[in-house]
Protein backbone atom coordinates (compact mmCIF):
# COMPACT_ATOMS: atom_id res chain seq x y z
CA UNK A 1 0.00 0.00 0.00
CA UNK A 2 1.47 3.34 -1.07
CA UNK A 3 1.53 6.20 1.41
CA UNK A 4 -0.21 9.41 0.44
CA UNK A 5 0.20 12.64 2.43
CA UNK A 6 2.08 13.28 5.65
CA UNK A 7 2.32 11.07 8.69
CA UNK A 8 1.54 12.37 12.14
CA UNK A 9 5.25 12.44 13.07
CA UNK A 10 6.10 14.60 10.05
CA UNK A 11 3.35 17.07 10.95
CA UNK A 12 4.55 17.24 14.56
CA UNK A 13 8.10 17.99 13.40
CA UNK A 14 6.86 20.82 11.18
CA UNK A 15 4.81 22.31 14.03
CA UNK A 16 7.84 22.12 16.35
CA UNK A 17 10.06 23.90 13.79
CA UNK A 18 7.48 26.67 13.34
CA UNK A 19 7.26 27.06 17.13
CA UNK A 20 11.03 27.42 17.45
CA UNK A 21 11.15 30.01 14.67
CA UNK A 22 8.33 31.98 16.31
CA UNK A 23 10.08 31.88 19.70
CA UNK A 24 13.17 33.45 18.13
CA UNK A 25 11.40 35.97 15.88
CA UNK A 26 8.90 37.42 18.37
CA UNK A 27 11.40 39.05 20.79
CA UNK A 28 13.41 40.44 17.87
CA UNK A 29 10.25 41.94 16.39
CA UNK A 30 9.25 43.49 19.73
CA UNK A 31 12.67 45.19 20.02
CA UNK A 32 12.30 46.42 16.44
CA UNK A 33 8.90 48.02 17.13
CA UNK A 34 10.30 49.79 20.22
CA UNK A 35 13.22 51.16 18.14
CA UNK A 36 10.81 52.34 15.45
CA UNK A 37 8.71 54.24 18.01
CA UNK A 38 11.87 55.67 19.61
CA UNK A 39 12.61 57.33 16.26
CA UNK A 40 9.81 59.81 16.99
CA UNK A 41 11.43 60.61 20.34
CA UNK A 42 14.74 61.31 18.58
CA UNK A 43 12.93 63.49 16.03
CA UNK A 44 11.45 65.67 18.80
CA UNK A 45 14.95 66.12 20.25
CA UNK A 46 16.33 67.03 16.81
CA UNK A 47 14.14 70.14 16.67
CA UNK A 48 15.85 71.34 19.85
CA UNK A 49 19.25 70.48 18.41
CA UNK A 50 18.77 72.97 15.58
CA UNK A 51 17.64 75.77 17.90
CA UNK A 52 20.43 75.21 20.42
CA UNK A 53 23.09 75.02 17.70
CA UNK A 54 21.93 78.36 16.27
CA UNK A 55 22.00 79.99 19.72
CA UNK A 56 25.52 78.66 20.43
CA UNK A 57 26.73 80.14 17.13
CA UNK A 58 25.00 83.50 17.16
CA UNK A 59 24.32 84.48 20.76
CA UNK A 60 26.63 85.80 23.43
CA UNK A 61 24.30 85.32 26.38
CA UNK A 62 23.00 81.87 27.36
CA UNK A 63 19.22 81.59 27.79
CA UNK A 64 19.33 79.26 30.83
CA UNK A 65 17.65 75.99 31.68
CA UNK A 66 14.36 75.34 29.85
CA UNK A 67 14.61 78.67 27.98
CA UNK A 68 16.29 77.51 24.75
CA UNK A 69 13.04 78.22 22.79
CA UNK A 70 12.39 74.59 21.85
CA UNK A 71 10.72 73.11 24.92
CA UNK A 72 7.12 74.05 24.08
CA UNK A 73 6.59 71.47 21.31
CA UNK A 74 7.74 68.57 23.45
CA UNK A 75 4.64 66.51 24.31
CA UNK A 76 3.67 63.85 21.75
CA UNK A 77 2.30 60.31 21.80
CA UNK A 78 5.72 58.93 22.82
CA UNK A 79 7.24 61.97 24.58
CA UNK A 80 6.00 62.83 28.08
CA UNK A 81 8.21 65.88 28.40
CA UNK A 82 11.36 67.60 27.25
CA UNK A 83 13.70 69.72 29.31
CA UNK A 84 17.02 71.44 28.74
CA UNK A 85 19.74 72.36 31.19
CA UNK A 86 21.88 75.53 31.32
CA UNK A 87 24.38 74.13 28.79
CA UNK A 88 21.71 73.01 26.30
CA UNK A 89 21.61 69.30 27.06
CA UNK A 90 18.20 68.00 25.94
CA UNK A 91 16.49 65.31 28.02
CA UNK A 92 13.28 63.60 26.91
CA UNK A 93 11.03 61.41 29.06
CA UNK A 94 9.57 58.47 27.11
CA UNK A 95 5.92 57.38 27.39
CA UNK A 96 3.42 55.10 25.63
CA UNK A 97 5.89 52.66 24.03
CA UNK A 98 6.44 49.66 26.33
CA UNK A 99 6.99 48.94 30.01
CA UNK A 100 10.72 48.50 29.42
CA UNK A 101 11.18 52.12 28.24
CA UNK A 102 8.26 54.16 29.63
CA UNK A 103 9.40 56.76 32.16
CA UNK A 104 13.04 56.49 31.09
CA UNK A 105 15.23 59.27 29.70
CA UNK A 106 17.06 59.85 26.42
CA UNK A 107 19.60 62.68 26.23
CA UNK A 108 21.13 64.76 23.46
CA UNK A 109 24.24 66.66 24.51
CA UNK A 110 26.05 69.48 22.65
CA UNK A 111 29.79 68.87 22.28
CA UNK A 112 32.64 71.38 22.32
CA UNK A 113 35.07 68.71 21.03
CA UNK A 114 34.92 65.02 20.17
CA UNK A 115 34.45 63.89 23.79
CA UNK A 116 33.81 67.07 25.78
CA UNK A 117 30.34 68.42 26.51
CA UNK A 118 29.84 72.07 25.61
CA UNK A 119 29.58 74.72 28.29
CA UNK A 120 27.85 78.07 27.81
CA UNK A 121 30.58 79.78 29.83
CA UNK A 122 33.29 78.51 27.45
CA UNK A 123 31.61 77.92 24.09
CA UNK A 124 28.77 80.45 23.74
CA UNK A 125 29.23 82.40 20.52
CA UNK A 126 31.84 80.01 19.11
CA UNK A 127 29.64 77.18 17.83
CA UNK A 128 29.59 73.46 18.52
CA UNK A 129 31.69 70.48 17.44
CA UNK A 130 28.68 68.15 17.24
CA UNK A 131 26.15 66.24 19.32
CA UNK A 132 26.17 63.05 21.40
CA UNK A 133 22.90 61.12 21.60
CA UNK A 134 21.92 58.40 24.04
CA UNK A 135 25.08 58.30 26.16
CA UNK A 136 24.60 56.83 29.66
CA UNK A 137 27.14 59.35 31.01
CA UNK A 138 24.77 62.16 29.98
CA UNK A 139 21.73 60.66 31.73
CA UNK A 140 20.25 58.21 29.21
CA UNK A 141 18.95 55.23 31.17
CA UNK A 142 17.61 53.13 28.27
CA UNK A 143 19.34 49.99 27.05
CA UNK A 144 21.13 50.66 23.73
CA UNK A 145 19.10 47.93 21.99
CA UNK A 146 16.02 50.17 22.27
CA UNK A 147 17.71 53.18 20.65
CA UNK A 148 18.07 53.73 16.90
CA UNK A 149 21.61 53.07 15.67
CA UNK A 150 22.18 56.81 15.19
CA UNK A 151 21.60 57.42 18.92
CA UNK A 152 23.72 54.93 20.82
CA UNK A 153 26.14 57.16 22.66
CA UNK A 154 27.58 58.88 19.58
Amino acid sequence: MAQRGFTLIELMIVVAIIGILAAVALPAYQDYTVRAKMSEVILVMSACRTTITELYQSSSSPPGANNWQCESSASTKYVAGLDTNDDGRVRVTVQGISASVNGKFVTLTPLASANTAASVTLNMGSGLFGWRCGAPADGTDLLPKYLPSSCRGT
